[in-house]
């Protein structure tokens, strides 16, 4: 099922960011979000991710079918890196953790509490979630932060598989991953500062912390 945006308008604390924004992501493909900082990426995955509500606009084709990543690695740190998978496994109802351990070479780490973990290590168990949601669509916040090249090819590698089995993904990136992908700019689409008048009640200045 493909995701589609249609005229969708989103705001962080409660001021316009993007205006006028759509587009499609079709199964087996993925897409790559650019724009300076501060243009609204974040949150306009935020947003997709349905943990804010859009301006206006619509969303179409993402109920229950995202899988967000976002710049928290979402682990718990007394638990260890099977215990994490197995969790959000269970969560998910998925039957296992295997190919998501092998996918970010996490095996040999696997008893290890989280919270001992490097910032990469963590970093890969974060992204190694995203495997055990079953969930088609990726929504992913510049992932290789505090990754190493050798685990941006793991990441890589993990995406075009998804990409392979008709998974999509849809990600905020400042470096090439190697992808068959395609790209939106979203300058064309920046809101000018004071253009338009926002809604009272989105969050304050709480998204500034994810930007």
């Amino acid at each position: 099922m493909t995701l589609k945006l249609v005229d969708l308008s989103i705001a962080r604390g409660g001021v316009p960011v993007l205006a006028g924004l759509s587009f499609t992501l079709e199964p087996g493909r993925a897409l790559i979000l650019r724009g300076p900082n501060g243009i609204g990426k974040t949150t306009l995955l935020r947003t997709l991710a349905g943990l804010q509500p859009p301006l206006a606009g619509a969303i179409e084709g993402a109920e229950d079918r995202i899988a967000y990543a976002g710049h928290a690695d979402g682990i718990k740190p007394t638990l260890s890196v099977a215990e994490n998978l197995a969790f959000w496994a269970s969560v998910f109802a998925m039957p296992g953790i295997d190919a998501a351990l092998a996918a970010f070479d996490l095996n040999g780490l696997a008893d290890r509490p989280a919270g001992a973990l490097s910032a990469g290590q963590k970093r890969r168990l974060g992204l190694a979630r995203l495997l055990v949601t079953g969930r088609p669509v990726w929504v992913l916040d510049e992932p290789t932060v505090s990754l190493d090249t050798r685990a941006v090819g793991m990441f890589a590698d993990a995406v075009r598989a998804h990409l392979g089995q008709g998974g999509s993904a849809l990600i905020a990136t400042h470096i090439d991953l190697g992808l068959s992908a395609d790209v939106l700019d979203l300058s064309p689409f920046r809101v000018a500062p004071g253009a338009m008048a926002g809604p009272q009640g989105t969050g304050g200045g709480f998204d500034e912390a994810f930007l």
